[in-house]
């Protein structure tokens, strides 16, 4: 199996959903970015989403979009994220590392020579999420050819027929986006969302991650009961902006494990 496989299959054998962790890489400068993902590493995350800077991040709500700009302002590039990921797997050998971003520098970089990249770096997957599925088939091939993965997004207005086409051949895991928005916004009625959740695990064998809008232990806590894993992204970001990474990744864990 590989690492992405393991992790799953270590989280069912511990009976809890994993924390997806996401951190903008360079945010504010390098060093400071690699000691926030250590960070993260070391207190809980299971699986970590290191996020690649962009100038027009639209998937993203402002607190996303300025550490997006801090990191970019420090000099931060493509390049740059995929050797942090490199250092960071050194250290932890085990954790899957996907790399987050949008399409324009993964293009610039060609598609190819990316792939090669991350797979040397120790890069487990990619999310892309402005590469609408049938435009992504490029992106896939290089991807596969080197044992990477393209995760799969599902929206909450994503038909059950698309996400049948979508999910056809997917690897890793599924994201499930919980809002119509940005990053950071108001995520779905409970309710909603396990009606969802529901009809999506029902054509899909892969775990299912929920992300967008959760940002604290008792909304993790309420979507891990739906889900495979639950993925936490702005509240981070604020976290490690505010010195407090190391406490709320521990919140958050310690949600998804019952305190143990």
């Amino acid at each position: 199996m590989n690492r992405m496989e393991k992790t799953f299959a270590r989280l069912k054998r511990e009976g809890r959903a994993g924390l997806v962790g996401y951190l903008t890489a360079g945010d504010p400068d390098l060093e400071t970015s690699r000691a926030d993902c250590r960070t993260a590493l070391k207190n809980g995350v299971d699986i970590l989403e290191l996020g690649v800077p962009f100038s027009d991040p639209t998937a993203d709500g402002p607190v996303i979009q300025a550490a997006s700009q801090r990191a970019l302002a420090g000099g931060m590039t493509l390049r740059k994220a995929i050797g942090l990921a490199g250092d960071l797997r050194l250290e932890f050998p085990e954790t899957p590392i996907i790399l987050f971003g949008y399409a324009n520098p993964f293009y610039r970089h060609g598609f190819e020579e990316l792939a090669r990249d991350a797979a040397a770096a120790g890069v487990d997957g990619f999310l892309v999420v402005d590469i609408p599925w049938e435009e992504s088939a490029d992106l896939r091939r290089a991807l596969k050819a080197e044992g990477l993965c393209l995760i799969p997004l599902i929206a909450p207005t994503t038909s059950v027929e698309r996400a049948k086409k979508i999910l056809k051949g997917a690897a890793g895991f599924v994201y499930y986006i919980l809002v119509r928005g940005v990053t950071g916004g108001q995520s779905q009625a409970a309710d909603e969302a396990r009606d969802h959740l529901a009809a999506l695990q029902a054509v899909t064998k892969l775990p299912v991650a929920a992300g967008f809008g959760i940002r604290e232990g008792r909304q993790a806590a309420e979507y891990a009961q739906m889900a495979s894993a639950v993925v936490v992204g702005s509240a981070l970001v604020e976290a490690a902006r505010g010195g407090r990474l190391a406490e709320k990744v521990s919140e958050l864990h310690s949600a998804l494990t019952g305190g143990n």
